[in-house]
């Protein structure tokens, strides 16, 4: 199954919206207007939307995105949700994050990097990469493979993203040609 962007993963839930759930988003969104819920909590939404009404996943993303947005919400760009994920007590780790950016950018003219507020996937055909800020000290690289190639450094692992192993960084100097290899056969196995 080929990855979709944010938006048009976004269409195909709202175009099946009623069906899943008995309600059209415009009809959820304003359900949420009138709740108690803070629109712009989407975590509390999506809450509120599986323990009160049973929303499946996907309808609860959707419907708290919408209702965010119609609450005046924004989607940050990429590279904002990047900035943001590396601040604080995190900004040490940009270097790591930098490093592996530049390593899988140059898998291919078909990598695609998208924003997501805890981690960062890198998409081919579908998701094959994602990094994220694990600790103050820690990046993990989410991989995935349908054949896992052999490494010390990896471990059987369901995050970040739709990873189905993944391995630990603490330092730009630990990417390393054998990290390199290991996202070339994550590259070469989704495409």
């Amino acid at each position: 199954m080929a990855s979709q962007s944010p938006e048009k993963m976004m269409a195909a839930v709202t175009e099946s919206m009623r069906e899943r759930t008995g309600r059209t988003l415009e009809e959820w969104v304003s359900l949420v207007a009138a709740s108690e819920v803070d629109p712009l909590d989407q975590n509390a939404v999506r809450r509120w939307l599986k323990s009160e009404h049973g929303i499946p996943q996907n309808s609860r993303w959707a419907i708290a995105d919408a209702a965010a947005r119609a609450a005046g919400w924004e989607r940050p760009e990429t590279e904002e949700y990047i900035d943001q994920q590396y601040s604080g007590a995190k900004a040490g780790l940009r270097s790591i994050f930098d490093r592996l950016r530049a390593a899988i950018e140059v898998l291919g003219d078909d990598v695609t990097m998208e924003g997501r507020s805890t981690y960062t996937p890198f998409v081919r055909r579908r998701q094959f990469v994602a990094i994220a800020a694990a600790t103050r000290s820690r990046v993990d690289v989410g991989l995935r493979y349908t054949d896992a190639p052999r490494s010390k450094m990896l471990t059987s692992g369901t995050a970040p993203g739709q990873a189905t192993h993944k391995l630990s960084l603490t330092a730009p100097e630990q990417v390393t040609e054998e990290v390199e290899r290991l996202l070339r056969v994550a590259y070469d196995q989704n495409g």
